[in-house]
């Protein structure tokens, strides 16, 4: 069914050209495809990310390549002070997309190093970023974040605790940050079911790529998940764009702190 879908008219729905803005991990498949179309609407774009991820998937022409790891507060400094001289100090948006998430597995049988992996990736660097760019908004006089939670932090399956806690830990964190920045810094968080990416593949920025073995859509049952989506289907990468460039814009100008659920219907709120 995926294959019949058309390109959505993404300049009806993002900021206006011009517009300065940050993907971290923006080498991922949502990341990736988020950026060509942000350099397509002729938005002026940065991508921060691993080298190896960097290296391995490259960037359009035009676009600043940072290298960086999301959950050292080091290299977070340090990457966001180098587009900051790029930028004069100043940033439109911030769209964090780093995410981690281990094999199928209970709680108790992860290693505290897997446990703080999780959360490091997940909520350490989403923390991390904030803190960085915050300054950058307020000397530009405001702008927006959007950061990545997923279903699972709110209607969580079995043997993905760690994950999905990591990931309401985002929201929460994303909602503080909007009420402690408004009214010029808007923060929202998207909150995406599986969406078919290599992530479901197991393939991270930390070493997998699309041909990994692991799949994680399998693990968590396909058939099992695609009989709870009133839509039939998993999300494809245009889905999730969509949403983020409406959040980054100003048709989106009276939310702060709203979590937007995309997954076909499978969780309504």
């Amino acid at each position: 069914m995926t294959g019949t879908l058309s390109e959505p008219d993404f300049s009806r729905l993002g900021p206006q050209p011009g517009f300065r803005l940050a993907v971290t991990g923006g080498c991922g498949g949502i990341g990736r495809r988020l950026v060509e179309v942000a350099v397509a609407q002729g938005l002026k774009v940065a991508v921060l990310d691993l080298p190896q991820s960097l290296e391995r998937h490259g960037t359009p022409s035009g676009v600043a390549a940072i290298p960086f790891d999301a959950h050292s507060e080091d290299e977070t400094n340090r990457a966001f002070k180098t587009l900051g001289e790029s930028w004069n100090g100043e940033i439109d948006g911030l769209v964090h997309l780093p995410g981690y998430m281990t094999s199928d597995r209970h709680i108790d049988d992860l290693s505290m190093d897997e446990i703080d992996d999780i959360l490091n990736v997940n909520l350490r660097s989403s923390f991390l970023a904030a803190r960085a760019t915050l300054p950058m908004f307020r000397q530009a006089g405001g702008g927006s974040m959007v950061f990545t939670a997923s279903g699972l932090a709110t209607l969580v399956e079995r043997n993905t605790g760690a994950y999905s806690a990591s990931k309401a830990g985002v929201i929460a964190l994303a909602k503080g940050l909007a009420k402690e920045n408004a009214p010029d810094v808007r923060v929202n968080t998207i909150a995406p079911s599986a969406v078919d990416t290599a992530f479901l593949r197991g393939g991270t920025g930390r070493g997998g790529d699309e041909s990994n073995s692991v799949d994680m859509l399998s693990q968590l049952g396909h058939s099992r998940i695609m009989e709870t989506i009133p839509l039939g289907r998993i999300a494809v990468v245009d889905d999730i764009v969509g949403p983020i460039l409406f959040l980054l814009g100003d048709k989106s100008r009276f939310m702060t702190g709203q979590t937007i659920h995309i997954n076909g219907g499978r969780q309504m709120v």
